[in-house]
């Protein structure tokens, strides 16, 4: 099962316009990465040197084809790198199928995009099996997802994940979710190494992986705190905060980062630019799954929307109760908001069509387009558009 153990293939921007698999001269330039405290039994590390070709045709499908192979290659290394007995070896198949796989994906596969569209910008053409080897930092944002959400559903007592019962909802389960969502997270990074550990640009993939991480942890914090605070402390402003920590840095901004660390771009101004835009992106996209989680249905969302349960700050309800709500209104908000009874729930929603919050979060959804759109110049003189482009046409007045 996976690849074979080697010296890993390097691609990276200085010579990419060459074929690089099977470049005698190119291997011999790789840095032998030394580290005698984590190399035991002997073969360790294992570095994967070949990759499928990657179909653009049929994207999807080539996606999910390295995620196969990626699967196959942690598993093939558990028993004899870390002695892990073959009922372990089968939870954590069983693990990973279940949590990394599904959904959208649009987080990864924006990674290869982006990938695709600063190659272009810059005259270099990649070849199939060099897209597959990119597609791998793509699913490293997938899994670091997953983890995120294994351990967010536990914490907010979700029922159901990509239509699904939550993983921790499983009889089986239960309280080695937790465990289970830790060992996810370290996976990404045994990725990294396995697949880039020999690049010169290793360590700035391991601190991008390391803040992202550490942003969206900051994020749920102030998410989860929420819990502790009254209905007045649930502002706009809080809002904003929580979700560009929780969510727009992981899901928007990393995506692109990664593609700039590869191609060698070095200009702060460059990364300062996408961040901008991308933390627009990423706000109005979270506005959007708060509207989805109470106008959306379960089959357009994946999931059964909890936020009025589960008392959270979200874009609803912090715009309903700080800018359009009569004191009478705020009193029912504090009656109903934050209860697992399905009548109070309803009269909450209720609340919100008689404030007619939809026409107030379409106003809103515009505004962010003329936002985004306002910072082209910008970006463009720094990064190609298209890579924005692409976001935007994904989150632009989606349903799901």
């Amino acid at each position: 099962m996976g690849a074979a153990a080697g010296v890993v293939v390097g691609v990276g921007i200085g010579f990419l316009t060459k074929t690089w698999f099977g470049s005698e001269e190119k291997k011999k330039e790789k840095a032998s990465v030394a580290c005698p405290a984590t190399e035991w039994p002997q073969g360790k590390p294992v570095y994967t040197t070949s990759y499928p070709a990657y179909d653009t045709a049929d994207a999807d499908a080539s996606f999910m084809r390295v995620g196969d192979m990626l699967i196959e290659e942690i598993l093939s290394e558990l028993p004899r790198g870390y002695e892990m007995p073959p009922r372990e070896v089968k939870w954590i198949e069983e693990m990973l199928h279940y949590n990394v796989k599904g959904g959208k994906m649009n987080r990864g596969k924006m990674v290869v995009a982006s990938m695709i569209e600063l190659a272009k910008h810059q005259g270099v053409t990649l070849s199939p099996e060099e897209i597959s080897r990119y597609a791998v930092l793509g699913w490293c944002v997938e899994w670091m997802q997953a983890w995120l959400l294994m351990a967010d559903d536990v914490m907010d007592d979700s029922q159901t994940r990509r239509g699904h019962p939550c993983w921790y909802k499983l009889d089986k389960v239960q309280k080695i979710a937790i465990n289970d969502a830790f060992t996810v997270e370290m996976l990404v990074f045994k990725l990294l190494k396995r697949h880039f550990g020999q690049e010169k640009y290793y360590l700035q993939l391991l601190d991008l992986f390391l803040e992202t991480t550490f942003q969206t942890e900051c994020g749920q914090l102030l998410d989860t705190l929420c819990m502790n605070l009254t209905l007045e402390d649930f502002s706009v402003e809080r809002w904003t905060l929580i979700v560009k920590y929780k969510t727009a840095f992981y899901s928007f901004y990393a995506s692109v980062a990664l593609a700039m660390i590869v191609f060698g771009i070095e200009d702060r101004e460059a990364y300062d630019a996408a961040r901008e835009v991308l933390m627009v992106m990423g706000i109005y996209f979270q506005a959007q799954d708060d509207y989805l989680d109470c106008y959306g249905t379960p089959e357009q969302i994946g999931k059964i929307g909890t936020d009025i349960q589960d008392k959270k700050c979200g874009w609803l309800f912090c715009n309903a109760y700080h800018h359009i709500a009569s004191p009478e209104q705020k009193a029912i908000l504090k009656e109903n908001y934050g209860y697992w009874d399905d009548a109070k729930v309803e009269v909450v929603k209720q609340l919100y069509r008689d404030l007619d919050l939809e026409t107030l979060y379409h106003a809103y959804e515009e505004q962010s387009y003329k936002d985004i759109m306002a910072m082209k110049p910008r970006v463009e003189a720094l990064l190609p558009w298209s890579i924005f482009e692409i976001f935007l046409g994904k989150v632009y007045k989606r349903s799901k």
